[in-house]
């Protein structure tokens, strides 16, 4: 740490030279600033740099790196484990950096590195554009895609990752480079799953395909019914076109007029079928969920844009998420899977997720480091609660849930699911192999560990 005569002066120089605005613990503002989604985080950084540009990222690199301070990056700040933040360091704040530039000629989009998934797909939809989101609206781009990257498209369109075609990034020692298939293959190849361990991306680009339509089948039973309800949805994926994804979930019955009375507070056993097409071809492949007995349904074409908010978890709740991928969707699983939600905690936001992957997830690139391409389909308990009092019941059966499925569990994981879960987690999110490779391209860019707030990958 520097003495605090060259900081005071180095912090005076930086608001100064910054186009965006600076924060220290003694500013109006400061407390907002270091505001994250999840309530469980509460850290203290030394500086909040809100870049406006390139230019500023630069300088703000260089300052930490001048003070020797830790640097965390915050684009949509939706890390479960506040990887947006850190105490007594700086954070590169990249939300004032959110525009979002369609191509429809070269059928690319260029997207700053503070953008969320609201920006990228209200900007593609009049287009009639799309390409893989995340499953929330308040997501961040540029962590969402770096860590691999999975939606309600990738089975039709691939992993986010699968359709990045270039990454702007401002490196550890304050340098802007690109990397692409042609500039910095390695480097390019490394940012394909392995996140935020190689600098700060100011803007990706993104390959865009055709999306004409969107529906979706939102449909809610009663969930002692939960076991067939899976097995049907199983049936529908398995056989069904790549254009249909979505998830079973159990939840605690929401407060909708589309909620009937009984099951509102209550556990719930709900299905989302999204299809990448129109309502009259999405109602022919759900039809057997919409043969079972349900309590409320709502189905039709909606816009893209407006599903990706439907499951959006407010801010400002306590927040801890994990994840299995899994080998298959046997009998005796869909059971385990089904009896575990009976001990969800209700009423919370918690959600029980199983979703399928599949379709061009598995068709796509083979060589990138995300070793649950091949996985068909994964659990995600999403614990959201908004009592402390409850956070030992909530962490408990997020745990729970991943004990139970472990016999089918592949041992990858997608590391955008889940929280600070150890080195050994980092591994099998990346595998063995590709986690040497990256441990190779971390000690060329990043040799101190600068950027190690993350799924951090430390150099040789």
């Amino acid at each position: 740490m520097a003495p605090l005569s060259k900081a005071h002066t180095a912090l005076t120089a930086l608001r100064e030279d910054l186009t965006g605005d600076v924060f220290a613990p003694v500013d109006p503002g400061y407390d907002d600033a270091r505001t994250v989604f999840n309530a469980m985080i509460d850290r203290r950084p030394a500086v909040i740099a809100q870049c406006a540009d390139e230019t500023d990222v630069v300088r703000s690199v260089r300052f930490a790196r001048d003070l020797d301070l830790p640097i965390a990056v915050r684009g949509g700040g939706h890390s479960v484990a506040g990887m947006a933040l850190n105490d007594n360091g700086l954070v590169i704040d990249l939300r004032r950096m959110h525009a979002v530039t369609v191509r429809p000629g070269s059928m690319s989009v260029r997207v700053q590195g503070g953008a969320t998934m609201s920006h990228l797909d209200r900007a593609t939809e009049p287009h009639r554009l799309a390409t893989t989101g995340g499953r929330a609206s308040t997501t961040g781009v540029g962590g969402f895609v770096l860590g691999g990257g999975s939606g309600w498209l990738d089975r039709t369109f691939g992993l986010a990752v699968d359709n990045l075609l270039d990454v702007e990034l401002v490196t550890a020692d304050g340098q802007s480079v690109r990397a692409n298939a042609e500039e910095n293959p390695d480097l390019f190849w490394a940012l394909h799953g392995g996140g935020g361990n190689f600098g700060v991306a100011t803007a990706l680009t993104l390959r865009l395909h055709d999306l004409p339509a969107f529906a979706v089948a939102l449909l809610f039973y009663r969930p002692e019914h939960g076991p067939e309800v899976i097995r049907v949805y199983r049936e529908v994926i398995e056989t069904g076109p790549p254009e249909a994804s979505g998830a079973v979930l159990y939840l605690t019955g929401p407060p909708e007029e589309f909620m009937p009375e009984h099951l509102v507070g209550k556990l719930t056993c709900g299905v989302l079928l999204t299809y990448a097409g129109t309502e009259e071809d999405m109602r022919k492949i759900a039809q057997p969920l919409l043969a079972l007995p349900h309590e409320a349904e709502v189905v039709g074409a909606m816009p893209y844009a407006d599903v990706q908010c439907m499951i959006d978890d407010p801010p400002g709740m306590r927040n801890y998420w994990s994840a299995e991928y899994l080998t298959g969707l046997p009998d005796e699983l869909v059971d385990v899977f089904a009896t575990r939600a009976w001990t969800m905690p209700v009423p919370t936001g918690t959600q029980h997720l199983l979703f399928p992957l599949g379709g061009a997830i598995a068709e796509g690139p083979a060589d990138y480091p995300v070793p649950y391409r091949n996985s068909p389909w994964a659990v995600h308990p999403f614990g959201i609660w908004d009592d402390r009092a409850d956070d030992e019941r909530c962490l408990r059966w997020v745990r729970d849930v991943r004990a139970d499925v472990r016999p089918w569990s592949t041992g990858a994981v997608y590391l955008n699911f889940v929280g600070d879960e150890g080195a050994d987690r980092v591994v099998a999110g990346h595998g063995v192999d590709d986690h040497r490779r990256l441990t190779a391209v971390k000690t060329e860019y990043d040799p101190d560990n600068v950027f190690r707030f993350n799924h951090n990958i430390p150099p040789a």
